[in-house]
């Protein structure tokens, strides 16, 4: 198996995990308010819905056909910060039958586009140009975090699987763009960073001996990257200044940084 099976076989998962929470939704269901503001649960569905087919185009661009997304481009030029939002917002007015069959028939086509991007070629995006691998770890982030928003809006536990390794390893990637999109310099040394997996297991990345260290649950660790948890609601623990200046900023998804989540009372 690829890297790429495993991830999009770990996206399907997450997908349908979510897709059995909604489904079941009354029209009422879908309009509950969600911890993110002003959007419900269909705008939560939605957004990744138009998300998928977003990257649908972009694979498409690189395997010959470079209309859709010369569109995407050009619409978003006029609004390129609130594009995204205005295009979940739009596709949330669906009933949520014609939604969740939008979406279903969305997270099939991504999968199949994906596989099928030429070897060696990167996808346009928003942000940084990606391979297949990168946007499908970049969809199963996006799935999962706002999976916890529709579980929280719905009042449902939720226990994490060892799946959330791709979350965690997007967080750790996208240590410097936290930085850079707050127009701050980057730190020149690498981190270490040690987490306990849901499992048990112990998952690291970063040198041995790097000085800027973080430790603590991946839990925690993929909820605070993905912006879902506050920091000082988590169990991690840093050594060093740097590594915890980076705990107070960081982010795993592209765009501009939100305002994250406010502390438990």
């Amino acid at each position: 198996m690829t890297l790429l099976d495993d991830l999009l076989g770990d996206l399907a998962l997450e997908g349908l995990e979510l897709r059995e929470v909604v489904a079941g939704l009354g029209e009422a269901g879908w309009r509950t308010p969600t911890p993110a503001a002003g959007w419900d649960i269909a705008t939560q569905i939605a957004h990744l819905a138009w998300t998928d087919e977003a990257a649908v185009a972009a694979a498409a661009a690189v395997s010959g056909d470079p209309s859709a997304w010369d569109e995407l481009v050009t619409e978003g030029l006029d609004d390129p910060e609130g594009f995204v939002d205005t295009e979940a917002r739009a596709l949330a007015t669906l009933p949520s039958t014609d939604l969740l069959t939008t979406w279903d028939a969305g997270r099939q086509t991504l999968a199949e586009a994906l596989r099928a991007v030429p070897e060696g070629q990167r996808l346009p995006w928003f942000g940084p140009a990606m391979s297949p691998a990168s946007m499908a770890t970049a969809r199963f982030m996006e799935t999962w975090a706002h999976g916890l928003d529709v579980r929280e809006a719905l009042g449902l536990d939720y226990a994490p699987s060892d799946r959330i390794r791709h979350v965690c390893h997007l967080g750790v990637r996208t240590r410097d763009f936290a930085y850079v999109v707050r127009r701050l310099d980057p730190p020149t040394e690498e981190f270490r960073v040690e987490l306990t997996a849901p499992s048990g297991e112990a998952w690291a990345w970063g040198a041995e001996d790097a000085s800027q260290r973080i430790r603590g649950s991946a839990y925690d660790f993929a909820r605070l990257v993905t912006q879902r948890i506050h920091r000082g609601d988590t169990d991690l623990v840093t050594t060093g200044d740097d590594a915890e200046q980076w705990l107070g900023i960081a982010q795993a998804f592209a765009g501009p940084s939100g305002e994250g989540r406010a502390p438990r009372d």
